[in-house]
């Protein structure tokens, strides 16, 4: 059976005319007699019972009506499920981001898609680093936003921009008022860490170590926002991505750029190399793209 057979066959099984039939599919009566014809030859017998008078249906036809109407119902819905995810009246997508892209950017970004595109529904995952690699790698998320993989093995990484840490102090710290600190002097107090195995602990570590430093690690939170309220708390000091320092003065901490070593890495878009994205997908990466050439031109150097 054919989509235009069983159009047909539903036409004249409503009206019983094939007149009546032939006009509301634009159809002439010998084609559609046609198509009628080639439907029942495909289902090997009548379903329609024709004089020069009336037209009925066969048994067989019967028992087609009620298919044919649900099956052109479900295929019409499905129809117009598709052409409004391609014109983004409908949709859904997911994202995982870290935490400090999530919690500073990211609100600001999915305002904008919000008011281009009000009936797509956006799932965000805000999980570390390494959870949003497993999160694309198992098909869970279409996007992810994190920092680039060393090792991409099927994912395609597109940067956004680079982000360098700064130290994050409590307001009446001596060395809130600096310009900038080096990275031994912010370990010379007691050092507030996020927990492993973040992405930006692990970061951290590594570049120090190969100073010859190390984390004086008084207290470890999974939050980012907990970590700030410790520090503006006078609890002790830590360090943070640049992207992180308006969250952080909202939290009443204060932050200063670190040198001696300057330690930065590229954060950006994380896709499934083999995998074509989802319309509602390409949208939300190209709002993100905006996004981030919004937070270079007024975000901190």
């Amino acid at each position: 059976m054919t989509l235009k057979q069983l159009r047909a066959f539903l036409a004249v099984a409503q009206s019983l005319s094939f007149a009546q039939a032939s006009e509301r599919l634009h159809l002439s009566q010998p084609a559609l007699s046609l198509t009628i014809k080639g439907l029942e030859e495909s289902l090997g017998g009548r379903l329609l019972s024709r004089t020069t008078r009336s037209v009925s249906l066969t048994p067989e036809g019967e028992s087609l009506l009620p298919l044919a109407r649900q099956l052109l119902a479900d295929w019409d819905n499905a129809e117009e499920m598709l052409r409004q995810r391609f014109t983004l009246q409908l949709g859904r997508v997911a994202v995982a981001a870290m935490p400090s892209f999530a919690g500073n950017l990211l609100p600001a970004a999915l305002k904008v898609f919000r008011g281009r595109y009000p009936q797509v529904n956006v799932a965000v995952h805000d999980v570390i680093n390494e959870q949003v690699i497993e999160m694309l790698r198992n098909r869970r998320v279409e996007l992810g936003i994190g920092f680039e993989p060393e090792a991409p093995d099927g994912l395609a990484f597109d940067a956004l921009y680079t982000d360098r840490f700064v130290a994050v102090l409590p307001p009446d710290s001596p060395l809130a008022g600096r310009p900038r600190l080096s990275w031994t002097e912010l370990l010379g107090e007691d050092f507030i860490a996020l927990q492993r195995p973040s992405a930006v602990r692990l970061l951290l570590e590594e570049h120090l170590a190969v100073h010859g430093e190390r984390l004086p690690v008084a207290f470890e939170s999974h939050q980012l926002a907990t970590v700030g309220r410790m520090v503006a708390s006078g609890l002790g000091v830590s360090a943070v991505p640049a992207l992180c320092i308006g969250q952080m003065q909202e939290l009443g901490a204060r932050c200063v750029a670190l040198h001696e070593p300057v330690i930065e890495r590229r954060i950006g878009l994380l896709t499934q190399a083999d995998h074509e994205l989802s319309t509602a997908a390409q949208a939300l990466r190209e709002v993100l793209l905006e996004a981030i050439d919004t937070y270079r031109l007024g975000g901190p150097a």
